[in-house]
């Protein structure tokens, strides 16, 4: 996976939703290879994908909705705000925005931080995406001609080997996958019950939460997320309180070209909002 890419979507995961006392399953054979071929074609795609691509993206959290455009590079990316709580930027709060942008064009110091932030998103995802076929016990759920829906609750045999990953495997819910090319469209799961750690002292994420990330083909063997929704509430680290509201939709892709630098990016991005936030 390259650095700052999109599709590094199951890091998305690391917020996990952790699920315990759900109902009894038995293991399908037939659902955990589909899995299995399903993972092994995700690692290969994200592998080989070294597209960089030019968004629009809407995010909703605590402090309410903020709207970017965000420009990917080979040596990083740029996100540059232009509205905020349904509020445009003044021209100002613009000139403020390609301000901030240029200074990370020429800190290099925030770049491999940025970079070296990516890596480790890339390799927790890559982790946890191979642990997919063997954490849960999968079934069937639903089939048509384009897709197949796979259920899944965690496997009480699997044994997981970081606190991250004991979280991610306790999850349940489901995943629709592309038929044709063995690619996961949609995943989906709910916290049925509280999780704790050390008896509650170092954390409790609460029964409730939910989360949804949704990806589709933006042109011949290469996927993104489009939309990612977490929403979690929880107590970690001596009560101090924990709560991951987010929404994320990613919209209006365009294609970057390879060689394009940060400099090139910035420049992308320079404009009013009108025109940095056309869907193309």
């Amino acid at each position: 996976m390259s650095a700052g890419k999109c599709s590094s979507w199951l890091g998305v995961l690391a917020l996990a939703i952790g699920v315990v006392g759900v109902r009894a399953q038995q293991q399908d054979p037939k659902a955990q290879q589909m899995v299995r071929v399903a993972m092994q074609v995700e690692l290969d795609a994200s592998r080989d994908d070294h597209s960089h691509w030019e968004y629009k993206e809407v995010y909703k959290g605590l402090e309410g909705v903020k709207v970017f455009r965000v420009v990917e590079t080979g040596k990083g990316s740029l996100k540059k705000k232009l509205e905020e709580s349904g509020r445009p930027l003044t021209a100002e709060e613009l000139k403020q925005e390609d301000a901030r942008l240029q200074e990370f064009v020429n800190d290099h110091a925030r770049q491999a931080k940025q970079h070296k932030d990516d890596a480790q998103d890339d390799k927790r995802a890559e982790s946890m995406l191979r642990m997919l076929p063997d954490a849960f016990l999968w079934k069937v759920d639903g089939e048509d001609a384009k897709t197949v829906t796979l259920g899944f609750v965690p496997n009480p045999a699997f044994t997981p080997p970081t606190m991250e990953s004991r979280v991610f495997a306790a999850m349940a819910g489901e995943i629709v996958v592309d038929k044709g090319q063995h690619r996961i469209q949609t995943i989906k799961g709910a916290l049925t019950a509280d999780v704790t750690f050390g008896w509650g002292l170092f954390g409790r994420m609460k029964k409730g939460g939910t989360f949804e990330i949704q990806r589709r083909q933006l042109t011949t063997g290469i996927w993104q997320i489009t939309e990612s929704h977490v929403h979690i509430d929880g107590k970690a680290l001596l009560f101090k309180n924990i709560g991951e509201q987010e929404d994320d939709v990613k919209s209006g892709f365009r294609r970057v070209a390879q060689e394009t630098t940060l400099e090139q990016a910035a420049v992308m991005l320079k404009g009013e909002p009108a025109a940095l936030n056309a869907e193309r």
